[in-house]
């Protein structure tokens, strides 16, 4: 199948996904997940529509990034490590894995450096998975407040990777509960934070179902990674 036929087939699933959760289609950001694969595949991407795509490797995005179309934004996915950030936040337009205290303070501090105010979302651990980074679901509220001290980031909202499972349905108690939480937290902590980053390849349409309005797409667009 070409990508284009692929990506034709995502764009409607999400338009279905948003009719069943009566949502416009337009609430929804696709975003690209291009980790791993080469320029000449995002170009592909971007010929069949795309622009926003996400990586997660500090190192590869700077050698990626500038060899791909100007126009871009590209967004950071990962978990995204100390020493790397002022890199980051040179790079990218948005990060999504902000998962501690000390991380969005450092940002902060970078972005600061660079003349910005960096657009961020907090990610939890909803799950409370040992393998997984992230706020507590409890540790969010004092993470808000602490981020309405700094100077140079903007918690635009709230991001969460659920236990991985084959069937997509056992995935919607975690949307909901970032969802709940995101709506529990917005109005106390001054924080709008309008974005929900959740849903991947093998679970978005659930994760729009639950209020998602960034899903993050690889596989399903690019093809198996080898």
């Amino acid at each position: 199948m070409s990508m284009q036929k692929r990506v034709d087939g995502i764009q409607q699933r999400i338009a279905q996904a948003c009719a069943r959760a009566g949502r416009d289609v337009e609430s929804v950001r696709l975003i690209a997940v291009s980790k791993t694969y080469a320029p000449e595949h995002v170009q592909e991407a971007v010929e069949c529509g795309l622009s926003v795509f996400g990586e997660n490797r500090v190192y590869e995005a700077a050698s990626k990034i500038p060899a791909c179309p100007g126009h871009l934004e590209w967004e950071f996915i990962g978990h995204l490590q100390r020493n790397k950030v002022m890199r980051a936040v040179s790079l990218f337009q948005m990060l999504h894995g902000v998962d501690s205290l000390p991380l969005l303070r450092k940002v902060s501090a970078c972005a600061g450096e660079c003349g910005k105010t960096m657009p961020v979302c907090l990610e939890v651990n909803v799950s409370g998975e040992s393998s997984k980074y992230g706020f507590a679901p409890d540790d969010v509220p004092g993470a808000l407040e602490e981020a309405n001290a700094l100077m140079h980031v903007d918690v635009v909202g709230l991001m969460t990777i659920p236990p991985f499972t084959p069937d997509s349905e056992d995935a919607r108690p975690f949307f909901q509960r970032l969802r709940e939480l995101r709506d529990a937290c917005s109005v106390p902590s001054g924080f709008e934070l309008a974005e929900l980053s959740m849903g991947m390849s093998g679970d978005f349409e659930v994760a729009i179902e639950e209020g998602a309005t960034c899903v993050r797409v690889g596989t399903a667009i690019f093809g198996s990674r080898t």
